[in-house]
């Protein structure tokens, strides 16, 4: 069997991981289309493999000045922050604080260690980072929107802003996501779950032959699988907590 690379060719491997065509699964499409899109839904919240640090570039507008606010693409799940606006150290002339430092205490780059040119700027850097700081924002991905707290009389509209995010990688454009082993093994464990919900409401119906209906035995193995499944990804597939604002 191929590894899936599209979203019908991942639902028809999860179906016969249940057993179907041999066995019937009393589940409708709907539902198996709700399970797998709650499976990317996790998938996406938790697994490392489904989100990616992206850098978004955003050209400022009138409007955005006046909402205070710029909007962030759908996919993306958190901002970590954006770059300055204006880097105070640089000027672009002789009072640029490193041109100065280059030009009094550098006076070759093969004879002269570097050590202290590089230190001094650490300094540099971690008094800026007290004494300035990073730009305060404020995110949730529900509204998309990325409020950040300034003064925006200092941005001109056609400018642009930087944000350091993470956005969810969509499996239709990244096909491979399709075969990750975890979704997969989940999804089929939703649908598993559903069946055997829709089977509870047969309990106690006895078939020609005296079969009986065990949507309970189903529906309980598939809740520890999930269980054991969401634990399992908590602790060998999710990324450490981390400052991310979403």
């Amino acid at each position: 069997m191929a590894i899936p690379s599209s979203r019908q060719e991942f639902k028809d491997y999860v179906l016969r991981s249940l057993g179907r065509p041999v066995i019937e699964i009393n589940v409708d499409d709907d539902q198996v289309e709700d399970r797998i899109d709650q499976a990317l839904k996790y998938y996406g919240d938790y697994h490392f493999d489904a989100t990616e640090r992206t850098y978004y570039k955003h050209q400022v507008t009138d409007a955005d000045k006046v909402n205070k606010y710029i909007t962030l693409p759908e996919n993306v799940i958190g901002a970590v922050r954006i770059f300055s606006i204006g880097d105070p150290m640089v000027t672009n002339n002789l009072f640029d604080i490193r041109y100065q430092i280059a030009l009094n205490d550098l006076y070759t780059l093969t004879s002269v260690s570097m050590i202290p040119y590089y230190m001094m700027f650490q300094h540099i850097q971690l008094l800026e980072q007290m004494l300035v700081g990073q730009q305060p924002i404020r995110y949730n991905r529900h509204t998309d929107k990325l409020y950040v707290d300034m003064d925006w009389n200092k941005v001109t509209a056609g400018n642009y802003l930087i944000v350091e995010a993470y956005q969810v990688l969509d499996p239709d454009t990244y096909t491979d996501a399709w075969g990750d082993r975890w979704l997969s093994r989940y999804a089929t464990a939703l649908i598993k779950k559903q069946w055997g919900s829709n089977l509870t409401k047969f309990s106690g119906l006895t078939l020609p032959g005296g079969v009986q209906f065990n949507g309970d035995k189903i529906y309980n193995d598939a809740v520890n699988e999930i269980e054991a499944m969401e634990k399992d990804m908590a602790t060998s597939y999710s990324l450490p907590s981390f400052d991310m604002i979403g």
